[in-house]
């Protein structure tokens, strides 16, 4: 074997096809370290609960501010590699790009983000008692924190959106796709979600970008809420439905379409095929 050969071959590729992701700012984020820093999100939002880790009255302060300064460091870094990416993409010249700025611009979000967390865990626990509320299996919430995999889908969905309404590129993408692999529930982090957010069971759950979804809402597996069309023309529209308060969704059901609105109160039966909009206190079922 010769192994000098197979290596310039290999090199020969990265020149001809490109797929090299290098370590400066120039070029996009890491996968890894995203994840890395999303790990010490979810240790901030539920201590204790998702990695192992010593907690008590004494030490709890020294891992909190372990958690944040890491996340500062990882995610600063990642979200300024994605701003310079994305403008010189814009650009076409990356010598023009002032990383001192966008690494300003990274890490005024990620302060934002990390002062935001007291906020999104309110937000969590309110779906983690919705999905203790919803589901007569369920044997307290701490039970729900551990295992359910909706809550650990909108745990990282409620961090990434936060992102992704500051104009943050690529990072809220890594962290949703992320967890989809790791659930089987896909949300885009363009998604609006409201309070009180449960998905039963989950897998194949698939909710669009632009999709707006109210308070007080359950979702089962195989729920799709989607585009009536994905034109490439049709990116900056609104093609995913809304879903008002107090809606509950069952397994399977396809819901499509930006004008689709389903009407707080209802229930759409499980299978159900829906691209037009639903008045309120409807039920939509399939005999």
């Amino acid at each position: 074997m010769n192994t000098d050969a197979l290596i310039d071959g290999i090199l020969a590729s990265y020149d001809r096809y490109g797929g090299v992701n290098r370590t400066g700012t120039e070029n996009f984020p890491n996968r890894q370290n995203v994840v890395s820093a999303l790990f010490d999100l979810q240790s901030l939002i539920f201590p204790g609960f998702r990695f192992a880790e010593e907690i008590n009255l004494k030490n709890v302060r020294y891992v909190t501010g372990m958690h944040v300064n890491r996340t500062a460091a990882l995610l600063t870094k990642e979200i300024q590699k994605a701003l310079v990416y994305t403008v010189s993409r814009e650009r076409g010249n990356a010598d023009n790009i002032e990383e001192s700025h966008c690494f300003q611009l990274a890490e005024t979000a990620v302060s934002a983000l990390l002062a935001a967390v007291p906020e999104i865990r309110r937000l969590l626990l309110l779906d983690v008692a919705a999905a203790f509320a919803g589901d007569p299996a369920a044997q307290n919430n701490e039970e729900v924190i551990l295992s359910y995999p909706g809550v650990q889908a909108i745990v990282v969905h409620r961090l990434a959106h936060f992102l992704f309404t500051k104009g943050i590129p690529i990072v809220p993408r890594i962290m949703s796709e992320y967890v989809h692999g790791k659930t089987g529930i896909d949300i885009h982090p363009g998604a609006t979600i409201g309070e009180s957010f449960f998905i039963d069971h989950g897998t194949g759950v698939v909710i669009g970008e632009t999709t707006i979804i109210g308070n007080a809402v359950k979702l089962y597996q195989g729920v799709t809420i989607g585009a009536l069309s994905v034109e490439k023309r049709l990116m900056n529209v609104k093609r995913h439905p809304t879903i008002e308060d107090n809606v509950t969704i069952y397994a399977n059901a396809t819901i499509l379409g930006g004008e689709t609105v389903i009407g707080h109160d209802s229930t759409i039966g499980g299978n159900s095929w829906i691209t037009h909009s639903i008045p309120p206190h409807s039920t939509c079922s399939i005999e």
